[in-house]
């Protein structure tokens, strides 16, 4: 009876199993009066058990319906997040703050009125008009009764900027940003204690927005390395700089995207983060976990003037090189090839039998430039450089700049459907030219008729001229305007319409997707590649 009784308590096993046993040894070495008492001994004894027992394990026993709570989930990291302490406690005696000064003039700005202010002068409304009034009895406040208050004089003042700076070498030269330092005649760097040096500008490159300061120096400086290697993304990242001229400013994060074009320069290649960057970060250095230079801050996308999370570097293996030209001769010399280039489409690839829309389009070479020389001639499309593939036009000018005048190259072409070699000496580019003058292709474009074209022969017996051209058809949609003149059809100079009307029945014949038109607007030369089969 005990045990049945016993049975229906809690089903709690220890407890449960303590009772049993205990009772039945009773039974057996006891007499029934003593049962009694060591019975409620039992009970008082496993209840204070049961109660320790839920308490070491975070259990709570109340009553026959109270839950048991369970243990909180605990999850052992199997990584750390790593601390950028050690690593900035290395690098930031090298990271400087640059303050530049120049000195800027102010005009009188005429079309003010005779407020040096900008306000509307009284003269302006119709006499006796509560705005007339209003102005003259102001304009009386500001100067003598009846006459108009003192012009200011243009008088010259400076202007300060700030930016960020670091040391590549012990004796003293600083990279920092060509925006930094344009335009200015005096140039400081601060670096982590405070301690101020005067700084001389060595050289600028507008093109790659970087320029080289020196200081001189008796004492050696801590510095810092260009990375060898390429970041890649996810990469953690940090960030040193002067944001707002808070110097020693440290942010981190990852490496968000490569090879960012932003319309800064023929050169755009930058390195995205989203390590915290501000006004000011610009020209700091941006380091990989091994302290090295991975990029240089130079700008942020921002619609709010502050940062959220998109800058841009400029890559170390760029930075080197013109870092390296500026300290040997002042200015970054480049190769030249001197050819108008355009990107390769899929329709291009397409009109030119080509597997992949990749390489550059030649639409012209250059008069007296060395890809003229070397034979390179309008329709070729380069495809490698010293076996360097080519992935587009940009690309094109970036590999090309990377090589010293008078150095031969090997380019791999493709003209007339086949693959050739040429060997080209490069020049030196001048300051006034660019590299691959990289013209917006028309993007998209059958008999002629199909192309929506009519055409006539052209005065000079130079092309075919474009005499109408319907807006629904697909010479429109490439762009293509009365008045246009079209040089070549195919790879083929056209001088009759009938030239133009053989070369598009030819490659259709041939089974050409579309056909290439070397097509003149204006002073400019361009290629169109029009897709059969549109209307």
């Amino acid at each position: 009876m005990h045990l049945r009784t016993y049975e229906q308590r809690p089903p709690n096993a220890a407890f449960q199993k303590y009772e049993t046993e205990t009772i039945m040894t009773e039974q057996n070495s006891a007499p029934k009066s003593s049962q009694t008492r060591f019975r409620s001994r039992a009970l008082l004894g496993t209840a204070l058990a049961a109660l320790i027992v839920g308490g070491v394990a975070g259990q709570a026993v109340v009553g026959s319906h109270t839950p048991a709570y369970a243990d909180a989930v605990r999850v052992q990291p199997t990584a750390q997040l790593p601390s950028f302490a050690d690593l900035v406690d290395k690098v930031k005696p090298a990271v400087v703050s640059v303050r530049v000064k120049s000195t800027t003039t102010e005009a009188d700005d005429a079309s003010a009125g005779p407020d040096s202010f900008g306000f509307p002068s009284p003269d302006q409304f119709p006499p006796g008009s509560p705005m007339e009034r209003f102005f003259r009895q102001f304009q009386d406040q500001r100067g003598p009764q009846g006459q108009s208050p003192r012009m200011q004089r243009p008088r010259a003042h400076q202007s300060v900027a700030l930016g960020s700076g670091f040391f590549i070498s012990e004796d003293g030269y600083v990279v920092t940003n060509n925006h930094v330092v344009d335009g200015a005649t005096d140039f400081t760097v601060t670096n982590s204690d405070g301690k101020e040096f005067t700084a001389r500008l060595i050289g600028t490159d507008e093109k790659t927005d970087l320029a080289l300061l020196k200081v001189d120096d008796a004492q050696k400086f801590t510095y810092v390395d260009f990375a060898k290697g390429h970041a890649r993304v996810g990469d953690w990242v940090m960030a040193v700089g002067n944001p707002f001229g808070l110097g020693g400013t440290v942010t981190a994060g990852i490496v968000s995207a490569l090879g960012r074009e932003i319309g800064a320069g023929p050169y755009d290649d930058f390195i995205q983060i989203d390590a915290s960057v501000n006004k000011g970060n610009s020209g700091g250095p941006t380091f990989n976990l091994s302290g090295e230079v991975i990029g240089i801050n130079t700008a942020i996308y921002s619609p709010s003037g502050g940062s959220v999370g998109i800058a841009f570097d400029i890559p170390a293996a760029t930075a080197e090189r013109v870092i390296k030209d500026l300290k040997d001769h002042g200015e970054v010399v480049r190769g030249w090839l001197g050819v108008q280039i355009q990107p390769v489409t899929k329709e291009i690839a397409d009109s030119l039998n080509l597997k992949e829309a990749k390489g550059a389009l030649v639409s012209e070479p250059q008069e007296g430039s060395p890809a003229l020389t070397a034979g390179i001639k309008s329709g070729d499309a380069i495809l490698t450089v010293d076996g360097k593939t080519v992935e587009d036009a940009r690309n094109l000018a970036q590999i090309i700049a990377g090589y010293s005048p008078d150095s031969t190259v090997k380019l791999g072409i493709w003209r007339s459907g086949k693959a050739e070699d040429v060997n080209v000496k490069l020049g030196k580019l001048p300051g006034s030219e660019k590299l691959a003058s990289a013209k917006p292709a028309a993007e998209k474009a059958a008999s002629v008729a199909d192309l929506g074209l009519s055409l006539s022969s052209s005065p000079d017996g130079k092309g075919v001229v474009v005499s109408d051209v319907d807006p629904n058809g697909a010479a429109a949609e490439q762009g293509i305007q009365t008045g246009d003149v079209i040089l070549a059809v195919g790879g083929s100079e056209v001088t009759r319409p009938g030239d133009v009307e053989r070369e598009v029945v030819d490659a259709k014949k041939q089974g050409m997707k579309a056909v290439l038109m070397r097509v003149k607007s204006g002073d400019q030369t361009r290629f169109v590649a029009l897709p059969f089969g549109k209307a």
